[in-house]
């Protein structure tokens, strides 16, 4: 499959600054990072998005794309994305708590963070529930402490890299020396070797758990926020702490109540003698039964608020309110009376209707009285 245009995959135009993509970079990478977002092929398209960062953000690879296409910065580069010369991964770790870029495989580093999507009723988003949830953990191992080796072993500095878990090569370029600098593929880019593997873990020095925690349900969150728990995520590695859980909230439709942020709509049939006479009713509301007076003439589509009776703000910005919206709901099966008293009503208003679905007798019978 061939590659997407650069200036594509970052939303920016051919002519964009060095700022602009900057910004779009930015963006994109927070949407894409795979320690956030969980959807598939969110991992590819992060890739696709870095890679063509580490080519426009570079005045010199950029003009050689423009003029040569996606072969242009690959030249005497060593590989294009990846290639470690700083670039994208200095801006992501400003992002990610990555702080200065990593060069000691064996430094502390933060666990992965975690997403869960937990399906909430509509009443317990309005008001805020206590509950708990059962997650997968990959936990520090306790057989080995987290290092992977067999309790009693250390593992070996690796060789190829004396630890670094890094290779450098050097490339004479027409444009100088570049130094291109990879993971080491003895020691995957740990910098050491295990000789004898932890028989718990099989040397990964995590393993696989569930775990339950409570949750509290903040009250007026909606469907599709999120909630961020700090330390529940993956375990850290070489001693580093864990990472987050966020949990993202499903929100279950209601059978009566409609939400549009922190206001609640609600649909109120009426009768026509209600709607032309007035009435006063009860109508339900998230926080009970309330008495709701009908003006006489009032119209479908007429809108009444009730104060102060929606959804309370979940950064605790006040509270929202509930809207009442009319419908006129007219009678599909009228008794032979309920038709008269009607016929009557619109004489007296004059404007007779021309009935439609009357039967041949009952025209026959108007016709002899005149009607």
């Amino acid at each position: 499959m061939s590659k997407r245009d650069y200036y594509e995959v970052l939303g920016v135009s051919k002519t964009a600054s060095q700022d602009e993509i900057k910004k779009a970079y930015r963006k994109l990478s927070k949407q894409y990072h795979p320690d956030i977002n969980k959807e598939p092929g969110a991992d590819e398209k992060f890739k696709e998005i870095a890679e063509a960062y580490e080519v426009l953000s570079d005045d010199t690879k950029r003009s050689q794309y423009d003029q040569f296409g996606h072969e242009g910065p690959n030249q005497g580069f060593g590989g294009g994305f990846g290639g470690g010369f700083g670039g994208f991964e200095d801006i992501f770790s400003s992002f990610f708590g990555g702080g200065a870029r990593r060069s000691d495989p064996n430094a502390p580093r933060k666990g992965d963070d975690l997403q869960y999507r937990m399906n909430i009723s509509f009443e317990d988003a309005v008001f805020g529930k206590q509950t708990e949830i059962e997650i997968p953990s990959e936990e520090s191992c306790e057989t080995c402490n987290g290092s992977g080796a067999k309790p009693g072993t250390n593992p070996k500095t690796c060789e190829t890299c004396k630890g670094s878990g890094q290779i450098n090569q050097t490339v004479d370029t027409p444009f100088g020396r570049m130094v291109n600098r990879r993971a080491c593929s003895t020691c995957q880019g740990t910098g050491k070797i295990i000789i004898e593997k932890c028989t718990t873990c099989h040397g990964s020095g995590t393993v696989q758990k569930r775990k339950k925690i409570k949750v509290t349900i903040p009250a007026g969150v909606d469907d599709g926020q999120q909630l961020r728990v700090s330390g529940q995520g993956e375990a850290g590695i070489n001693g580093g702490p864990p990472g987050d859980l966020y949990i993202v909230f499903n929100v279950r439709a209601h059978k009566e109540f409609e939400r549009d942020g922190d206001d609640i709509y609600y649909e109120l049939k009426l009768t026509f003698p209600q709607a032309a006479l007035g009435d006063e009713i009860e109508v339900p509301t998230i926080h009970g039964k309330v008495k709701l007076k009908i003006p006489a003439g009032t119209q479908s589509g007429a809108q009444f608020r009730l104060k102060d009776k929606g959804v309370k703000n979940v950064h605790g910005y006040g509270q929202g309110h509930q809207y009442v919206i009319v419908r006129v709901v007219t009678p599909t099966k009228l008794t032979e009376k309920q038709k008269q008293l009607l016929r009557d009503f619109a004489e007296i208003s004059g404007d007779i209707p021309e009935e439609q679905g009357s039967s041949l007798f009952d025209k026959i019978k108007k016709t002899f009285k005149g009607e």
